[in-house]
């Protein structure tokens, strides 16, 4: 596809990989608008980037629905979706507090589902958009205290897989994308240190391997891609 005046909705836009990707999509020309649960950090990020701002919780099904109907209203269509929003949540099993674990599932499950739900709804109209679901490593292997954030990220895979299948039929691309560990902010939302590093990737890597993936003509696609760092250590 091209980006140059494409419509893109991405969730999660404010700061980190949700950023980077609305900054690069920018930059090729695309009418962007981000979505996120606080407002005043979502409005202050877009006339930073230069996107529109859509507040709301990708959790909540009305917000959902909201969300991707005022997007179409504002712009006639939409091509682009970027499913990137997500939180996460470390804790060894036998210290997994069960309101925390069904809170990250909201968002990156449910949430997920419901954003890819109704984009999917205006591409079969249409005949045609790209899907792309921000996932991780951690749904590819799972590691110590991952329970939850791995368990949803892993969802996030078979949702995709279960997507791809229904809406190659209508020309829409699903496409998966597995970073490694980025430099963000989300390290230090979990309680955690994360050392810093020039080996270690940062948003824009993911960024310019989703522009990679959406560029290549319609007629293909790559359905899944992971993003390592060359050598983090």
């Amino acid at each position: 596809m091209k980006l140059e005046g494409a419509k893109a909705l991405i969730t999660g836009g404010s700061e980190g990989i949700g950023r980077a990707i609305a900054e690069a999509f920018v930059a090729k020309g695309a009418h962007v608008a981000i979505t996120g649960r606080r407002a005043d950090v979502l409005e202050r990020a877009a006339a930073e980037i230069g996107a529109e701002a859509i507040a709301g919780d990708v959790g909540e099904e009305a917000d959902a629905v909201r969300t991707v109907a005022t997007f179409v209203e504002r712009h006639g269509r939409l091509d682009v979706l970027v499913n990137n929003a997500g939180i996460g949540y470390s804790a060894p099993l036998t210290e997994i507090d069960t309101e925390r674990f069904l809170e990250v599932f909201r968002t990156n499950v449910t949430g997920a589902m419901l954003m890819g739900r109704e984009a999917a709804k205006q591409f079969v109209r249409q005949g045609g958009g790209h899907l792309v679901n921000i996932s991780s490593t951690s749904g590819v292997k799972g590691g110590r205290g991952g329970t939850a954030y791995s368990a949803s990220k892993f969802a996030l895979k078979g949702m995709t897989e279960c997507w791809r299948d229904e809406l190659r039929r209508h020309d829409v691309r699903v496409i998966l994308v597995n970073p490694s560990e980025v430099l963000t902010d989300f390290a230090a939302k979990l309680g955690r240190e994360q050392a810093a590093s020039e080996k270690k990737l940062r948003p824009r890597e993911i960024a310019d391997a989703v522009v990679g993936v959406l560029e290549i003509d319609d007629r293909g696609f790559v359905p899944e891609l992971s993003v390592f760092a060359t050598n983090p250590f």
